[in-house]
């Protein structure tokens, strides 16, 4: 009976340390989806920021008239 004692012991011991890594695990990955909605956020604002831009006044260059030098 003192080897089945031994064992169980072994795998409660072995399933404490495993539920306390899923816990780690768990708040870890709790942190990088707050970071990921945040940075999805971001990028959506520089997004619709971009798009309330007004096109510039200057030309592009394949448009442009060459100066009468040329």
């Amino acid at each position: 009976m003192n080897s089945l004692e031994a064992r169980i012991t072994e795998l409660e011991t072995k399933v404490a340390y495993q539920d306390e890594t899923i816990d780690i695990l768990n708040d870890e990955l709790k942190q990088h989806q707050m970071a990921m909605a945040k940075i999805t956020r971001q990028i959506e604002l520089v997004g619709e920021k971009l798009k309330e831009i007004k096109p510039s006044s200057v030309v592009s260059e394949e448009h442009e008239t060459l100066p009468p030098h040329y």
